[in-house]
């Protein structure tokens, strides 16, 4: 590593003044999500039923689309069914021309899809996309079916009504039961889409209209489900601050014949407010959090006092103080923005309290914050030992089980600040930490790798991301005392494994290499490299230093940086965010001092 010390250093630089430059007042980071056909299609079908103008969207979709005809969920990804389907229904919610060339080559690619242009052939490949987990497929549904595209000529061979009737029901009614009682229920929703349970079941209920003894209780409880609705609607109007969310729960009672309710003017106002200049929207206002703990984390040594301070105040003021209003989070977590529609998760939670550590864990408020996340944590892990990302038994769905590199994530957080927290505290954070080691062993694959939950890569088998996963859960490995010995070393070995001849990582082996994911790669072996058996931390280091000539290669010495849709927003919906590739460049590039470059 020695020959390119002074190149590491120098794109090191590069890399931290751009970051520098971003840092929003001198407190936080906000970043910049990719813009999203499918937030830009929910938002335009939501503000078009709402009565508003959305040409400006409209063109940005058919500017945006792709050479097969569909839609992906940003400019750098393939097309899908959902998104299609969607960018479709904001069309003819908008009544715009449907005889178009980019829309007839929209539904050719629907049709490509589903085998017909059929409403039952297209519910039922929206409905196996998805599975058990009707979160997303039943407002997709709804989607088509109350922005009128039986009348535009998109779904044939059935009445409108029959087309409502191919949409599963959804459980409104449920969403005023208190949440000790909800989370022992299996709902077909995970617990974050409450809202969207509740719009949309009501605008299927609204619109199906079956015979059965049950409608007219279902009438009388639907008024305390909206009203529960607006006790949770954030103060922005956003739901989740998500363009998607806001705009089905929007839409949905627009089509219900609540379009004069409070949560339909302020959802109208959140989405107004959150697009774009060229028309469009992102899948989330921001991940200010996120970014911000993961730009403090990877350069804590570049901060003078005054940026520290700043940056510690605006952390320690992100910390939820009260349980949430939807999903029953207990206070003391992190959500991924600090605007009022976040929702406190383990991932923001971990990152948060190891920013704080690093911005000096000698700080009071900081200790006793950090207090408060570890106990929210462990009050978090699952009976298996593994961290789920919001709610302990919510329920089956991918977003509530135990994930390896969100476990992992905890084990750090926990490590870092157990020296400076009470006897009895040190003693449960023991407790919970052999449940989550025992959990990480379970969750390694027969080959050594790992797999994340909120990150994939499009291309690699089952879209997974195994290099983000054993990237991460390495950190853990090499920074943490673990009672297993062998998790480390396969670990280590196959990450090396998935290295490409040109010195890159990708989502897994033989995927193209992008600059976020060589870079967790080499922050992770740099890291393991210090504490692995010789043999082993020869090729750690040897796998670095390609590494480190991809990146300096890749970023134009830290001056240039390419971005890939790695991150994975809710219900799967693929995402960039501008500022991963430079904090994580900076995190590996800083790293290599480990093996004393």
């Amino acid at each position: 590593m020695s020959q390119c010390a002074a190149q590491i250093d120098a794109a090191l630089a590069n890399v931290r003044r751009r970051l520098m430059d971003e840092l929003d007042k001198g407190d936080h980071w906000s970043g910049r999500l990719s813009s999203s056909a499918l937030s830009t299609a929910t938002a335009a079908m939501a503000l078009a039923m709402h009565g508003d103008d959305v040409q400006p969207s409209l063109a940005w979709l058919i500017a945006n689309q792709n050479a097969d005809g569909g839609w992906g969920d940003t400019d750098r990804s393939a097309s899908n069914l959902a998104t299609t389907l969607l960018v479709l229904s904001a069309f003819a919610a908008a009544k715009h021309d449907s005889d178009s060339d980019g829309l007839d080559r929209a539904r050719e690619y629907v049709s490509s899809q589903t085998g017909s242009l059929d409403a039952r052939s297209i519910a039922a490949a929206v409905t196996a996309a998805y599975g058990d987990d009707r979160t997303f497929a039943t407002p997709i549904l709804a989607a088509c079916a109350m922005s009128g595209l039986l009348d535009h000529g998109l779904v044939t061979s059935v009445t409108q009504d029959s087309l409502w009737s191919c949409i599963p029901p959804l459980p409104f009614e449920l969403a005023i039961l208190p949440h000790r009682l909800l989370r022992w229920l299996r709902l077909p929703m995970v617990s974050y889409a409450l809202p969207a349970l509740i719009a949309i079941g009501a605008a299927v209920h609204h619109h199906r209209r079956p015979r059965s003894l049950l409608r007219p209780l279902r009438d009388a409880v639907l008024g305390a489900a909206l009203r529960k609705l607006a006790r949770i609607q954030p103060e922005s109007g956003g739901f989740l601050e998500a363009a998607p969310l806001t705009s089905f729960v929007t839409a949905a009672l627009i089509s219900s014949g609540f379009g004069d309710h409070a949560t339909v003017a302020a959802g109208v106002g959140f989405l107004k407010s959150t697009m774009r200049s060229d028309g469009s929207w992102p899948i989330d206002t921001n991940l200010a959090t996120w970014v911000t703990t993961l730009a403090v984390n990877a350069m804590p040594s570049g901060l003078d006092d005054s940026q520290r301070a700043s940056l510690r105040a605006w952390i320690l003021s992100c910390q939820h103080k009260q349980v949430h209003p939807y999903t029953g989070a207990e206070a003391g977590g992190w959500a991924w923005t600090n605007l009022s529609g976040g929702v406190p998760d383990a991932d923001d939670t971990a990152g948060a309290m190891l920013a704080l550590h690093a911005l000096g864990s000698d700080d009071a408020a900081a200790g006793r914050s950090a207090v408060a996340g570890a106990l929210w944590l462990m009050g978090l892990q699952n009976r298996d030992g593994g961290i789920p990302t919001f709610c302990r038994g919510w329920g089956r769905l991918p977003f509530d089980r135990s994930c390896a590199d969100l476990t992992a994530h905890a084990l750090r957080a926990w490590n870092a600040w157990k020296p400076h927290m009470d006897l009895e505290l040190q003693e449960q954070i023991d407790a919970a930490t052999k449940k989550a080691w025992r959990f990480l062993a379970r969750a390694q694959q027969h080959h050594g790798s790992f797999l994340p939950l909120w990150f994939g890569n499009e291309n690699a088998p089952a879209q997974a991301n195994p290099t983000y996963g054993t990237s991460r859960v390495l950190l853990a490995l090499a920074t943490c005392p673990t009672p297993r010995d062998d998790l480390l070393p396969r670990a280590a070995n196959w990450l090396i494994s998935a290295q490409g001849d040109n010195g890159g990582w990708g989502g897994a082996p033989g995927m193209a290499a992008s600059i976020e994911e060589t870079a967790l790669a080499v922050e992770a072996l740099a890291t393991a490299g210090a504490v692995l058996p010789p043999a082993q931390s020869q090729a750690a280091r040897q796998a670095v230093a390609a590494g480190v000539r991809f990146l300096l290669a890749a970023t134009d010495a830290g001056t240039r940086f390419e971005h890939a849709p790695i991150g994975l927003y809710f219900a799967s919906l693929w995402y960039y965010e501008d500022l991963y590739a430079p904090i994580f460049t900076a995190a590996a590039l800083a790293s290599t001092k480990i093996l004393g470059r």
